[in-house]
């Protein structure tokens, strides 16, 4: 039962091909709902960081409450980037947040109530403001929130339902990606 777990957590963090989502200024991206809905699914660092966050939630003192936060002030980044506000260094600040949420599960980190929704609120503006540079529609950025959504409550399942060991390594491998990605970007 145990490699299955692993399997499962394994084949959900290997499932996209793409290291990156985001496409520099210019990006071809229709912004319908389905593009919205496809697109944290294609890019690593945003598939690893909302499992991640779910997973990690689930530990956490204030677990039932991260999700929605994460999702809420993912729209409010959205909607800076829709509005054209840059933040300098965003796709390491993106990458980096994949570090930081495989560190925290690897060592099984239990942070304040306060502390854990700051950082998995700043950690959801970056990656909202990166969504709303190339999604700015509405429907695309409903379908980006649905996607993510799913992504984040999935993580919660995966987090309750892996045994510890099969967690801490998982968060090791999104944390050896995310340095991946750091270098990339």
């Amino acid at each position: 039962m145990k490699n299955k777990h692993l399997a499962a957590t394994a084949v959900l963090m290997l499932a996209s091909a793409a290291a990156a989502a985001h496409p520099q200024a210019g990006g071809a991206h229709t912004h319908g709902f389905l593009d919205g809905f496809a697109h944290p699914f294609t890019g690593l660092d945003h598939l690893l960081a909302m499992l991640a966050v779910g997973g990690w939630s689930i530990r956490q003192s204030n677990a039932s409450w991260l999700p929605p936060t994460f999702l809420g002030m993912m729209l409010l980044g959205v909607a800076t980037g829709a509005a054209g506000l840059a933040i300098p260094g965003l796709e390491t600040g993106v990458a980096l947040t994949v570090v930081l949420m495989g560190l925290l599960i690897a060592v099984a980190a239990r942070l304040p109530a306060a502390v854990g929704a700051a950082m998995v609120g700043a950690f959801a503006l970056l990656h909202g403001n990166a969504h709303g540079h190339e999604l700015p529609q509405a429907a695309s950025a409903v379908g980006m929130l649905l996607a993510s959504a799913a992504l984040v409550y999935g993580g919660r399942l995966l987090g309750r339902v892996s045994p510890a060991l099969a967690l801490k390594v998982g968060g090791a491998m999104i944390a050896a990606t995310g340095m991946m990605l750091v270098a990339a970007a």
